[in-house]
C-alpha cells in the first residue's frame, strides 16, 4: 500500500539520504520525493512510499523520526501517481477546451496538491454556490461564504472562516485562492482530509495556478 509521508528535516546534505535509508531498513520502498518548502534551515518534503502488505504505517513514523532532527508532520494513504509536469499539461488542456475549463481545473486539483477534493465557488449577495467540483467533493446545500471574495490565497481557519460542516469532516485542512475576474466573487477551494496543513509555498502555488487559469479563460 502507498502512503504519503510529510517530513520536516534539517536542510543540510545527507538528511534526506539518512531518512531514505531508515525507511528502507523498515521495509519501505520510496516511489518519489517532492520538495514542498525550504526555509529557516529546514526542509519540508513529501515522500511517496510503498509498504508491504500487513506492515502498519506507524513503522514509517518510527523509522523517519529515528534520524536526529526529523519530525513526521503527517502520514496518510495515497492513491495516485507522481507527475511533475501535470500543471503545464492541465493549463494546455484548459486552453484547448475552455468550455470545460472549470471542470478540468476542479477535477485535477486534488492530484496536483495531493488533496481529497476541490471546488470552485461563487458568492452572489448572501448566497454562495459551486460552479465546478471534483468527483470527491462533499455534498452541501447552498449557503453563504462571507470570506468570499478573497484578496489572496489563505488557509481557511475554523474560528475565522465559516464553511459547511461537511467541508470539515475527517479533520480536513482547507485552502482557498481568489479565482476568476476581479469583478467576480469567486474562489478555488481545496480540501485535504487528515492533513497535512497547507504551507505558505503551497498557498503561493495555488494562487499562481488560479491566476494563470483565470487568464487562460479570459478573466
Amino acid at each position: 500500500m502507498s502512503f504519503l509521508l510529510r517530513v520536516v528535516l534539517p536542510d543540510k546534505p545527507g538528511s534526506l539520504g539518512a531518512v531514505a535509508t531508515a525507511l528502507g531498513d523498515a521495509g519501505a520502498d520510496i516511489l518519489g520525493v517532492d520538495v514542498v518548502e525550504r526555509a529557516d534551515g529546514q526542509a519540508i518534503d513529501d515522500l511517496t512510499v510503498e509498504l508491504p502488505a500487513g506492515r502498519p504505517p506507524d513503522v514509517l513514523i518510527t523509522a523517519a523520526e529515528s534520524i536526529r532532527g526529523v519530525q513526521v508532520e503527517s502520514v496518510r494513504p495515497y492513491v495516485g501517481r507522481l507527475d511533475t509536469h501535470r500543471e503545464l499539461e492541465l493549463i494546455d488542456e484548459i486552453a484547448n477546451n475552455p468550455e470545460q475549463g472549470l471542470h478540468l481545473l476542479a477535477e485535477d486539483m486534488p492530484r496536483l496538491f495531493r488533496a481529497g477534493w476541490a471546488l470552485i465557488v461563487v458568492r452572489e449577495g448572501d448566497r454562495s454556490y459551486r460552479l465546478a467540483e471534483s468527483s470527491a467533493a462533499p455534498e452541501t446545500r447552498a449557503g453563504d461564504l462571507p470570506w468570499v471574495p478573497l484578496s489572496k490565497a489563505i488557509v481557511l481557519e475554523p474560528h475565522l472562516h465559516w464553511v459547511p460542516d461537511p467541508w470539515r469532516d475527517l479533520d480536513t485542512e482547507l485552502a482557498a485562492a481568489p479565482f476568476g475576474p476581479v469583478s467576480a466573487a469567486q474562489a478555488l477551494v481545496v480540501g485535504r482530509p487528515g492533513g497535512p496543513a497547507f504551507r505558505p509555498s503551497e498557498l503561493a502555488r495555488l494562487s499562481h495556478l488560479a491566476g494563470i487559469v483565470t487568464t487562460v479563460l479570459g478573466g
